[in-house]
């Protein structure tokens, strides 16, 4: 009886053991890519110029990403993934193009839309598949179901998600996201109270993802807000735990006005802003 129990431990360590080297591997290669943020990006901003002189550890970083296995990972390690994937992938595609200078009119000179194709043609090799970065949003992360993801990416532009000087880490995944929904209520690319106007700007990414947005957080709205719509539900329930008093007092009066806010495609770049 021992035998055999010894060779079901065995044969069960052999199965874990391509897991957790996968898992080490990842570990080792998300460090890398935590002293690239650590050392090109300031609240949210980012030193393209640098990041494109010394390029080759962003490289080698995605490089690697492109063989990486993870469809077996444990959900922390897969969205921790899938995250770090997609807002390195943006700052690839922002200094294959840098500097950049466009003439698109409906976009600010500076930014990712100038370069053509930049989330719906560009195709990357991501753990084992080809996919542009709105495939990555629309059919990656959306299985996840939580749209706090969708403010979690940067999209290389002022109104998207901060980007953090640091890596999603699975262990603080929870927290880094928490972190993400608290951030938004504090940034007005995100969510503005104008008490004067009695309106609320929001983000468009609000409702680029209004489905997700709805499932997750409408049903939890304050009883006040049960004639508005779905999607005001959904953002008042997800922003007002994180509002100062005042604007607590503000929304529970329930007499303003909610507004998407246009969304600011300008480059998150810090050249010019005092950057290297």
């Amino acid at each position: 009886m021992a035998v055999v129990i010894v060779a079901v431990l065995l044969a069960a360590s052999s199965f874990l053991a391509p897991a957790r080297q996968e898992q080490a591997a990842e570990a080792a290669r998300r460090k890398t890519y935590e002293q690239i943020l650590d050392m090109n990006v300031r609240d949210g901003f980012v030193y393209y110029r640098a990041l494109k002189s010394e390029r080759a550890k962003l490289d080698s970083y995605l490089a690697l990403l492109g063989t990486m296995a993870v469809d077996k990972l444990p959900r922390e390690e897969q969205l921790a993934f899938w995250l770090n994937a997609y807002n390195a992938l943006v700052l690839k595609t922002v200094i294959d193009h840098y500097p950049i200078l466009g003439h698109a009119t409906e976009y600010p000179g500076k930014s990712i839309r100038q370069i053509s194709g930049a989330f719906d043609r560009l195709q990357h090799r991501v753990a084992g598949r080809m996919l542009t970065l709105d495939q990555i949003e629309q059919t990656v992360l959306s299985t996840f179901r939580d749209p706090r993801v969708y403010l979690a990416i940067g999209r290389g532009a002022v109104g998207g998600g901060r980007l953090r000087s640091e890596a999603f880490v699975p262990a603080r995944l929870e927290a880094q996201l928490t972190e993400v929904a608290h951030e938004c209520t504090s940034r007005p690319e995100c969510i503005q109270i104008d008490r004067e106007k009695n309106t609320i700007g929001i983000s468009p990414v609000f409702s680029w993802r209004e489905k997700e947005f709805v499932a997750a957080f409408a049903e939890s709205a304050a009883p006040a807000f049960k004639d508005r719509s779905p999607i005001e539900r959904a953002v008042l329930a997800f922003v007002q735990p994180s509002l100062l008093t005042g604007e607590q007092v503000f929304l529970e009066k329930n007499e303003f006005k909610i507004v998407y806010k246009p969304f600011d495609w300008t480059l998150n770049d810090l050249t010019g802003r005092g950057g290297r």
